[in-house]
C-alpha cells in the first residue's frame, strides 16, 4: 500500500464514526415555542399528526427536542441558540414572530418552519409568500390582523356599549399595529377604547381591576402568545368580575371564556407538521410557499353567557361556527 493511500484509509477510519452517525442517526427537530407545554397540550398532537402524514413519528424515526419560553420573549434567543448548537436538522418555531425571529437570528443555514401571526412579508421574515427565500417558511394564521373584526363582533354582542376595554401586551412585536388597527376600527363604529397594558401577571390583575372599577361593559384580548399562556387566569378574572370578553383563539372559550374569533391553531400546527416532514425529506424552505388559512371560526359559550346574564343576539348565534352549551 502506498503511503498516500494509507493516509487516506487512516483519515477515512477516523472520520467514519461521525459520518456514520450523521447518516444513520434519527433526524432531530428543534421545537421552539413562545408558549408553555401545558397550555399547548391541544395543538402539539396536531403537529404530530402532520408529521405522521409525512411518514414521521417521534421516537421512531425522528426525535423532537422541545424548548418552551413560557411567554417570556427574552428567553427565546438563548433557547434558539441552544437548538442551533445541538445541532438540529430543522427548527419548528411556533407562537408568532418572536419565535420565528429568534430562530432566524440563531441560524442562517438550518431550515426553519414557523407559525406567523402577522404578514411575514411586512415583518421582513420572508421575501414573498410564493418564494420565501432564505431558510424560513411556514404558515401565517393572520391572528394579529383580525383585531378590527373582533371589535366589530363585540359591538354586535353589546350594541348599546359606547366604550370597550382592550387588554394588550405592549411588549409583543405586533402591539403597535394591533393598537392602530383597533383604534381605526373603534372610530369607524363610534366607540371609545380603554387600552390596558398587560405584559406581566400583575398587570393582568390590574387590567381587570380597572375594567371593574371603570364599569366597562366588555373587553377584547389582543392576540399575543404571552396572554395565551395566561388563558385560564384571564378567563377566571373575567368570570370573577362578571364581564363579557372577546378572545382570539377557541382555547379561551373552551376554558370558559365567552366568545372568540380566529383560526383554529390545530389546523396550523398540523400543516406545520406536514411542512416539517417535507423539509426532512429534502424540500428547501425557500421553495415552500407560506401558507395562509382559509377558515375562520366564531365560537360562543352559551353557558358562560347564562352565568353573565347575557342574551346573545340571534345574528351572532346564526354566524357562530360552534356553540358550547
Amino acid at each position: 500500500m502506498r503511503r498516500r493511500d494509507f493516509i487516506k484509509v487512516i483519515g477515512g477510519t477516523a472520520a467514519w464514526p461521525l459520518a456514520a452517525r450523521a447518516q444513520h442517526a434519527m433526524p432531530v427537530i428543534g421545537f421552539l415555542s413562545t408558549r408553555s407545554r401545558d397550555e399547548s397540550a391541544r395543538v402539539v398532537p396536531a403537529f404530530h399528526r402532520g408529521l405522521a402524514a409525512a411518514g414521521y413519528a417521534d421516537g421512531q424515526n425522528v426525535i423532537i427536542e422541545y424548548r418552551w419560553a413560557l411567554g417570556q420573549y427574552d428567553r427565546l434567543g438563548a433557547l434558539a441558540d441552544e437548538l442551533a448548537r445541538r445541532p438540529v436538522n430543522m427548527i419548528v418555531a411556533v407562537g408568532g414572530e418572536p419565535s420565528a425571529r429568534a430562530a432566524q437570528a440563531a441560524t442562517a443555514t438550518i431550515p426553519i418552519v414557523a407559525v406567523f401571526s402577522m404578514d411575514p412579508i411586512a415583518s421582513g421574515l420572508v421575501a414573498s409568500l410564493n418564494r420565501p427565500g432564505g431558510n424560513l417558511t411556514g404558515i401565517s394564521d393572520l391572528t394579529s390582523t383580525l383585531e378590527p373584526k373582533r371589535l366589530g363582533l363585540l359591538r354586535e354582542l353589546v350594541p348599546q356599549a359606547t366604550t370597550f376595554a382592550i387588554v394588550l401586551n405592549q411588549t409583543f412585536p405586533a402591539a403597535t399595529q394591533q393598537l392602530k388597527a383597533v383604534e381605526e376600527a373603534a372610530r369607524a363604529i363610534g366607540v371609545q377604547l380603554h387600552i390596558l397594558h398587560a405584559s406581566t401577571d400583575e398587570e393582568i390583575e390590574l387590567a381587570f381591576a380597572s375594567i371593574a372599577q371603570l364599569r366597562l361593559p366588555a373587553f377584547a384580548v389582543a392576540s399575543d402568545p404571552f396572554l395565551l399562556t395566561r388563558r385560564d387566569k384571564i378567563v377566571a378574572l373575567a368570570a370573577r368580575h362578571s364581564v363579557p370578553g372577546m378572545y382570539f383563539f377557541r382555547d379561551y372559550v373552551v376554558a370558559g371564556g365567552l366568545m372568540s374569533y380566529g383560526t383554529d391553531l390545530s389546523d396550523a400546527y398540523q400543516q406545520i407538521g406536514i411542512y416539517a416532514g417535507r423539509v426532512l425529506k429534502g424540500d428547501k424552505p425557500a421553495d415552500l410557499p407560506v401558507m395562509q388559512p382559509t377558515k375562520f371560526e366564531l365560537l360562543i359559550n352559551l353557558k358562560t353567557a347564562k352565568t353573565l346574564g347575557l342574551s346573545i343576539p340571534d345574528n351572532l348565534l346564526t354566524l357562530a361556527d360552534e356553540v358550547i352549551e
